[in-house]
């Protein structure tokens, strides 16, 4: 494999709406062609959506041997989806590794989404080379959570599932809430103030990072939150995804054809 392709990966978004994708150059971090969405087919079962991503895959010209990443909205343990959300129930217990492997012809590795996100912010983004431990929220229709130390990530962190005034945090304080309760910026930001406090008082953080579509108004909110851990707004937005799941998929190669060559 020639040097270039050794630093392009592929990544795949699976969203309950829609499936994006494109090649991702890893020395920059940033995408090295315009994404392919295709919709989300409806009933989303697998086999369906094994499917659509083998087409978005064939709409490029995808070498042999690069890896792909694909980020799902679901746990995500050794491979193997544990729930869904957003897309059919069918998918729990279903080892999604292997079924966009089988289907696609290539080595593919699946990450919770929100696990993809932080990957990138971490890799390229607002936590890029920070050490300790630093937790990427995305404030959307609920809240998603990755969490590092040291870069390292701990996967499938459900921190939008912590309880605050007896419900999931992400009920109260996501940016749906701030939508449907129609709150302006300083009575969702008292909100934030309680969650992202809880979280601190937690895990006692070196960095929070803030994404979401919301993330690009961060001047409406982070400054008036008041918390002993730096806040900052994420740097990939849409395309943290996709760049983090070709990441990760990249160092899962390495990781497998190392332990293939100790063996």
């Amino acid at each position: 494999m020639s040097s270039d392709k050794q630093k392009t990966a592929f990544g795949i978004d699976i969203g309950g709406s829609g499936i994006k994708g494109a090649p991702v150059d890893l020395r920059k971090g940033k995408l090295a062609a315009d994404r392919v969405r295709i919709p989300t087919p409806q009933p989303s079962l697998p086999d369906a959506v094994a499917d659509t991503v083998r087409d978005l895959l064939d709409s490029f010209d995808v070498p042999a041997g690069m890896p792909v990443g694909v980020t799902f909205p679901a746990v995500i343990q050794h491979g193997i989806a544990r729930s869904a959300a957003n897309v059919d129930d069918s998918w729990i217990g279903t080892d999604a590794d292997a079924l966009f492997t089988e289907r696609t012809g290539h080595d593919v590795f699946v990450v919770n989404d929100a696990d993809a996100a932080g990957i990138a912010e971490a890799e390229f983004g607002a936590a890029r080379k920070q050490k300790g431990v630093v937790i990427v929220t995305t404030l959307g229709t609920g809240v998603g959570s990755a969490v590092f130390n040291d870069g390292e990530l701990v996967p499938n962190t459900e921190l939008g599932h912590v309880l605050l005034h007896d419900m999931d945090a992400e009920k109260y304080m996501a940016d749906s809430a701030r939508d449907r309760e129609d709150l302006d910026w300083t009575t969702w930001a008292a909100r934030l103030q309680e969650y992202y406090a809880h979280i601190e008082l937690l895990f006692s953080p070196d960095l929070f990072v803030v994404g979401g579509g919301v993330s690009k108004h961060h001047e409406k909110y982070l400054p008036l939150l008041d918390l002993k851990t730096p806040i900052v707004p994420a740097k990939l937005r849409n395309e943290a995804g996709i760049i983090g799941a070709a990441a990760l998929a990249r160092k899962e190669a390495k990781r497998a054809k190392k332990a293939a060559s100790s063996d």
